[in-house]
């Protein structure tokens, strides 16, 4: 119902107007939502190939191995690309983006190195969370390419980190949106302990096959059953980098638990002032 206040301005019993013309700061429009389908894609099965490749593939010694690493990068930024290219991300979110990349890309060498401590996964999360799947997607792959960038860390493993990272970010935005305080925290907390893991197990799967070589009882055998290859890489996993995935976990998890509701209220103000609505 529209009536006049005593100053003679329009008023509403419904929402306002400036809550209306809220948008997502990275909203999923068809052609960004469809880039971002085909990068993940192609990204699972660049993670997954050592459990598919046949014997006399390529792949299976390695040779091949660098044009996959480079194709996973391509189709991570043109989920990027695309998005800006359609307008899909405003000055504003860009620059919300940034801060938070460069934020997350400081905490990475301060605090991984020491039991698998590692507090970038508790900025990309809370990040996700607020701002959506895409955004949380963008903000997974710009902050570990920073860091690598400031870090010189800037390898093979690179495009496999940053997709990993803009998983966690996409699943933090895709998590229910109704569930706030407490219960918030403890639902990204526990996000995180999972996320934290699965992106260890990924980075493992990205290289096993190559670190170990052939001949051994942990060693990737290119033909085998697929039971079997999980098995030794399940082993691996167990043996080279439980207590770093196990370290990691529990400091995203605390990590959200200690700054999460500040943090998740210092952006949601942010995003407010933006302009920019609950993710869709």
């Amino acid at each position: 119902m529209i009536g006049r206040d005593v100053t003679g301005r329009d008023v509403t019993g419904g929402a306002s107007d400036d809550g209306a013309r809220r948008r997502p700061a990275l909203p999923l429009v068809p052609r960004t939502a469809l880039a971002l389908v085909l990068a993940s894609v192609a990204g699972g099965i660049a993670f997954t190939w050592p459990l598919l490749v046949a014997p006399t593939s390529g792949l299976a010694h390695g040779t091949d191995a660098p044009l996959v690493l480079a194709g996973v990068l391509v189709a991570v930024m043109v989920v990027v690309l695309v998005a800006l290219g359609e307008r899909g991300i405003d000055v504003k979110a860009v620059a919300l983006l940034g801060l938070l990349s460069a934020v997350g890309a400081v905490l990475r060498p301060l605090s991984a190195g020491t039991a698998g401590i590692e507090l970038v996964f508790t900025v990309i999360v809370l990040g996700g969370r607020v701002l959506g799947p895409g955004f949380g997607f963008a903000l997974g792959s710009t902050t570990l390419f920073t860091s690598a960038l400031l870090t010189g860390g800037v390898g093979p493993w690179l495009p496999f980190q940053m997709l990993g990272a803009s998983w966690v970010g996409l699943g933090a935005g895709l998590l229910p949106g109704a569930v706030r305080g407490r219960r918030e925290v403890g639902l990204l907390a526990g996000y995180g302990i999972v996320a934290a893991l699965a992106f260890g197990l990924a980075m493992n799967l990205s290289f096993w096959p190559f670190q170990l070589g052939g001949g051994t009882g942990l060693s990737f055998v290119a033909g085998d059953p697929v039971v079997d290859n999980l098995r030794r890489f399940a082993l691996y996993s167990a043996a080279t980098s439980l207590g770093w995935d196990v370290g990691r976990a529990i400091t995203t998890a605390v990590g959200i638990a200690l700054v999460g509701r500040p943090v998740l209220a210092a952006l949601r103000r942010t995003a407010g002032r933006a302009g920019f609505g609950p993710p869709a």
